[in-house]
């Protein structure tokens, strides 16, 4: 697994101008964590399983739920991570986005990752989570913020997947799976150039 990359000054001088103390507070937790994870991980290429997967469902999903149109003033924002913990809140997109970036960066490739998008069946309505998929073809865990377990995508049956992708490819779900570029979904190219900035920081 890789080692856990410090924020910098920058950064988190910018994170206290603009949410307070607490919000570093907040941020350093995430590192904390990922420390403490690191400390029980499985060696390099050892699958992860529910006990492993569990603790970060956990983390991201303690932070509150908030609409985008409430939280941020727009209809649709996709967060970077720091903003999720800072800002102290997030939506279904935020939650799948942060548990990506966290399990990449502690060392899982991102192929193994999928930010899928769903209908979530029991509500009616548009849904985001994470699936972790052990193998290419296995059947992947599914991390959610609507609930504490991670369970399989086949024991989820109250979710319709639609389309998911990660770091360089889409896979639209119908008769059959297209396969295209991520970079042509604006709102993750524009979390891309958000993150970038806060590297520079």
């Amino acid at each position: 697994m890789a080692s856990v990359v410090e924020f910098s000054p920058g950064l988190l001088q910018y994170v206290a101008g603009k949410w307070g103390s607490g919000a570093v507070e907040r941020v350093g937790d995430w590192r904390s964590s990922e420390m403490s994870w690191l400390a029980k991980a499985p060696k390099k290429g050892v699958e992860l399983g529910e006990d492993d997967l569990r603790p970060f469902n956990r983390f991201w999903n303690k932070l509150p739920y908030q609409r985008d149109i409430h939280h941020w003033g727009m209809d649709d924002y996709w967060a970077t991570p720091v903003e999720m913990l800072a800002s102290n809140a997030g939506d279904c997109e935020d939650y799948s986005i942060a548990k990506y970036f966290s399990l990449k960066e502690l060392g899982l490739p991102p192929g193994s990752l999928r930010i899928t998008y769903v209908r979530a069946l029991r509500l009616n309505e548009a849904h985001m989570v994470l699936a972790y998929y052990p193998t290419p073809d296995a059947d992947p865990y599914i991390l959610d913020n609507m609930t504490k377990s991670v369970l399989l995508a086949s024991e989820r049956m109250d979710l319709e997947p639609v389309y998911s992708f990660n770091d360089d490819d889409m896979w639209a779900v119908g008769p059959t799976t297209i396969k295209t570029k991520s970079s042509q979904i604006r709102l993750w190219s524009e979390l891309l150039e958000k993150m970038e900035k806060e590297r520079k920081m």
